[in-house]
C-alpha cells in the first residue's frame, strides 16, 4: 500500500482526492499549506510553529519526519507556494515524487514547476482518471528506484531492442556515469542526485548523441508541451546540467549550444 500526502487548501477538492485515492488502496494524509507539508516531510526544524504543532500526530511519536511514496501538491497555497515547497524539498535532498496541481496551465508555469524539482504537472480542472494514471506512473518509478538500489553492481546493462536507454541503464562517458534507474550522476567520485526532469532531458540528449536537438523537440518530447513558449526555462535546465557534467561550464565540451536551433550532446568530443 502506497502512502500519499495531499497538500491542498481547497477542502472539498482535498477530501475528494483523499476519498478516491483511498478507494484505490492508498493510505492518504491531507494538509492545507506548504509549511505543514515541509514539517511532515522534513521533520521539525527550529522552533515549531503552531501549524507544525497541529500536525504533531503526522510526525510520529518521536517527532521524526514521515515517509511518503508520493506527494500531490497544489501550487497556489497560503504562505509558501508549491514551487517553494518543492524547491526546499530538493535542496534538503528529499526526492519524494511530486505531482503538482495548478489552475495556471501556461507552458511557462509548467516549466517553472519542473525547474523547481516537480516530477509531473497537471493543470486544473483535471479528470480524476488522468490524475490517477499520472500518480500511478510516479509510484511505479519510485518502485523501480527501490528495486534498482537492491541490484548488484555486476548485473548487465539493459538496452531495449530499439537501442533506447531503459530505466535501469547506466550510461558512461569519460569519467562520468548516469544511472537512470537511481537518478544519479557520478562525476569524479561525486554523486549528484538528479530530478526526474533533469534525467529525462539528459536521456533525450544522449539518445541523440552527436545530433542537434531543437528546443521544440525538447518541449514536445521531454515535457509534452505543444505550444509556443519562452524557451529560457530550457536554457536554465541546460545551464544547470552543464554545472554537473562539464569541467568548465563556461566552455562546454559535452553539451553544446547550436545558435538559433537548440543543443547537441557529445559523449566523446575528440571524435568530432
Amino acid at each position: 500500500m502506497s502512502r500519499v500526502l495531499i497538500v491542498e487548501d481547497e477542502v472539498h477538492l482535498a477530501k475528494g482526492l483523499q476519498f478516491n485515492l483511498e478507494a484505490e488502496g492508498h493510505s492518504v494524509e491531507v494538509v492545507g499549506d506548504g509549511e505543514q507539508a515541509l514539517a511532515i516531510l522534513l521533520g521539525p526544524r527550529g522552533e515549531a510553529t503552531q501549524k507544525a504543532t497541529d500536525t504533531k500526530r503526522l510526525e510520529g511519536e518521536n517527532g521524526r519526519r514521515e515517509d511518503f511514496d508520493a506527494v500531490v501538491l497544489d501550487v497556489m497555497l497560503p504562505g509558501k507556494d508549491g514551487f517553494a515547497v518543492t524547491s526546499e524539498l530538493r535542496a534538503a535532498k528529499h526526492f519524494v515524487p511530486v505531482l503538482m496541481l495548478t489552475a495556471r496551465g501556461r507552458p511557462e508555469d509548467v516549466l517553472k514547476g519542473f525547474a523547481s524539482g516537480a516530477d509531473d504537472y497537471l493543470p486544473k480542472p483535471f479528470e480524476l482518471a488522468i490524475l490517477l494514471a499520472r500518480l500511478q506512473g510516479l509510484l511505479r518509478r519510485r518502485e523501480w528506484l527501490r528495486e534498482s538500489q537492491t541490484q548488484t553492481p555486476d548485473l548487465p546493462k539493459h538496452r531495449a531492442a530499439n537501442n533506447e536507454i531503459t530505466e535501469y541503464e547506466v550510461f558512461s562517458f569519460h569519467d562520468r556515469s548516469i544511472d537512470f534507474g537511481k537518478l544519479e550522476l557520478r562525476v569524479k567520485g561525486n554523486v549528484i542526485r538528479l530530478t526526474l526532469m533533469e534525467a529525462e532531458l539528459l536521456r533525450h540528449l544522449i539518445r541523440n548523441d552527436g545530433r542537434v536537438v531543437s528546443r521544440k523537440s525538447i518541449l514536445e518530447e521531454v515535457w509534452g508541451l505543444h505550444e509556443d513558449t519562452d524557451t529560457r526555462a530550457i536554457d536554465n535546465f541546460v545551464v544547470r546540467l552543464r554545472r554537473y557534467i562539464e569541467d568548465d561550464p563556461s566552455k562546454p565540451q559535452h553539451l553544446l549550444t547550436v545558435r538559433g536551433v537548440g543543443y547537441r550532446f557529445l559523449s566523446d568530443p575528440e571524435k568530432i
